[in-house]
């Protein structure tokens, strides 16, 4: 369980590093969009982006701390990290029905960017975490699923060699055929798709939420000076 908080807590860490401000599951789209909010959803992720960027390197150079793409000192570096991420305790914390635990600061850059687009800064980590986390939800609910664990287990047998322990790795291609012929890849992609949709009905007050304050936050990032909507971060740019 532990392992898995880290994990969780990693992956959200080099999220807000890279300053991507979407997962990998689709909301549907809110409001119309208003005067400035582009009518695409890969358009208003670009303006959020951007949008969280120039916020957040704008907060980086108040504090003293210029983003550069020399590498930097450990004790910049961790004077960099500390202003981006914030010290101390995590005030914000979610813990998602997988087990997982997210936590995060309130007093770095990236909280007060977060904070000027969303305005509610816990009800935005709450939201955007969960939404974040809903497939992974779905796949942990479909794993406790009585025909899946009988797919898994034909599979286990499957990709186990005859007079030997399952291997810890088994061999990719072994593992696709047995995926394949025992049905484990069927089961789950049906059991997947049927988990998802339950979840999102569980998980409705988070998903409303998301959406208000993601239709806000474009509003906002809309009004912002040119320079704010013209630098437009590549995925998987992240402040030097």
């Amino acid at each position: 369980m532990l392992r898995a908080a880290s994990r969780t807590r990693h992956a959200l860490a080099a999220a807000a590093a890279s300053l991507l401000l979407a997962g990998c599951t689709t909301v549907e789209a809110g409001a119309p969009a208003a005067p400035g909010v582009p009518t695409t959803e890969a358009a208003r992720d670009a303006l959020l982006k951007a949008a969280e960027h120039r916020l957040v390197t704008d907060c980086l150079s108040a504090r003293g701390v210029t983003p550069t793409p020399r590498p930097r000192a450990p004790d910049e570096d961790r004077a960099f990290r500390a202003a981006l991420f914030g010290t101390g305790p995590r005030e914000l914390s979610v813990t998602l029905a997988t087990g997982a635990t997210v936590t995060a600061h309130t007093d770095g850059c990236l909280a007060a960017a977060r904070h000027r687009l969303y305005g509610d800064q816990m009800r935005w980590f709450r939201a955007q975490v969960t939404v974040d986390n809903l497939r992974a939800e779905a796949q942990h609910r479909m794993r406790a699923d009585p025909v899946h664990r009988a797919a898994l287990a034909r599979w286990t047998a499957c990709v186990t060699p005859p007079d030997r322990p399952r291997p810890d790795r088994p061999d990719p291609a072994v593992a696709t055929r047995c995926a394949r012929e025992t049905g484990l890849d069927a089961v789950r992609a049906r059991l997947e798709s049927a988990e998802l949709v339950t979840v999102r009905a569980l998980r409705h007050d988070e998903l409303t939420a998301y959406r208000q304050l993601r239709d806000r936050a474009l509003l906002r990032a809309a009004e912002l000076p040119a320079p704010l909507r013209t630098s437009h971060p590549q995925k998987g740019h992240t402040l030097p």
